[in-house]
């Protein structure tokens, strides 16, 4: 379907949160080009938006370049992102769209941020994880290292975030071989399993270190070079985690994997509107320095997935209007650490130094 030229596009409107993000864009009067690689899929819903559609398939690169062109951004929903961000940043760059994803995976973060010269050469941002992965955290880490300049070592925590699409639990599935990844001295590096109590909104809970987004993403925000992510889970969770660890490297061979995906095909539903709706999710932060001088934060925010609606449009129209630096960029190192204070429902609070 033609399009005018230098609109914008969201791929992968037909996914759970790609969806969630293109009802609210129509909602807001926003007029994006929706797009996928499924064609009776993507004309339904554009044709129940009143929105116009692209259909075209990552495989091919040609396909994707001709995808892609004449839009100004692209914010990319279709994962699992570690097959799916190369090729589109790759039709982006040679398009010169603006490239955004909602990715929470590693891998992909330090992948985009490797293209800064080349995205700076096409005049283009490249900010992967504007949505709950990594916003509230990447923010929350760049206030807390505008407080205590200098810190050496950030720790960060998530509880709350409820029921997950078979999407993100996928990109999960593909993560788990890998093991927990933090940065230490500067570098990702692969750690032994570390739990820890975290006071969130007033009630201790336990966590887990986690393979998160802003292993990669926080270290470009506040280069410190220290960073541990932790995740609340029930205490049986935690303790049947720590004792089949050494089972993980199996569950990256191709039919593990393979069976893994078809069970979550099977058994992961998506939250409803109302599950949503009853959704919280709470973020914390440390940050200390080599004196032990610390400084602490807590988050609050909505659901994860409605978080992620909210925080990718308003990046979209800051990214559009010319509010973020040109080249490969973190949420808060483009927009500030207080971007996340004008979302809906955040609350943020700061302690210490």
């Amino acid at each position: 379907m033609p399009t005018a030229e230098r609109e914008w596009m969201i791929y992968g409107a037909t996914g759970y949160t790609g969806m969630l993000i293109a009802e609210r864009a129509a909602e807001e009067g926003l007029k994006p080009v929706l797009a996928g690689r499924d064609d009776v899929k993507v004309r339904a819903i554009a044709g129940r938006l009143g929105l116009p559609w692209r259909v075209f398939s990552l495989d091919d690169p040609h396909a994707a370049r001709e995808g892609v062109a004449g839009m100004a951004l692209v914010l990319h929903c279709a994962g699992p992102f570690s097959a799916t961000s190369r090729p589109m940043l790759d039709a982006c760059l040679a398009g010169h769209a603006h490239y955004l994803d909602i990715t929470g995976e590693i891998d992909v973060f330090e992948a985009c941020y490797a293209r800064d010269a080349e995205a700076k050469a096409r005049g283009i941002v490249v900010m992967p994880g504007v949505g709950f992965d990594v916003v509230p955290t990447d923010c929350l880490a760049r206030l807390l290292a505008h407080r205590l300049p200098g810190a050496t070592k950030l720790e960060l925590g998530i509880a709350a975030l409820g029921k997950i699409s078979q999407g993100t639990a996928k990109s999960a599935t593909e993560g788990l071989p890998q093991g927990t990844r933090a940065r230490r001295a500067g570098k990702v590096t692969k750690i032994a399993p570390l739990v820890r109590t975290i006071e969130f909104a007033g009630k201790s809970r336990k966590a887990m270190a986690m393979s998160w987004g802003d292993v990669a993403s926080a270290y470009r925000t506040t280069g410190i070079p220290n960073i541990t992510v932790y995740m609340a889970f029930p205490p049986a969770m935690i303790t049947t985690a720590r004792a089949v660890r050494h089972l993980m490297p199996a569950l990256g061979l191709a039919p593990v994997q393979r069976a893994l995906k078809s069970l979550i095909e099977r058994r992961v539903s998506p939250p409803t509107a109302e599950e949503r709706a009853r959704g919280r999710s709470l973020v914390w932060g440390r940050v200390e320095d080599e004196a032990h001088r610390c400084v602490e934060g807590q988050l609050s925010c909505g659901e994860g997935y409605d978080f992620t609606v909210a925080s990718s449009l308003a990046i979209v129209s800051k990214v559009l209007a010319g509010a973020a630096p040109i080249g490969a960029t973190t949420p808060a190192r483009a927009l500030g650490g207080d971007f996340v204070r004008t979302l809906p429902d955040v609350t943020v609070t700061l302690a210490g130094a």
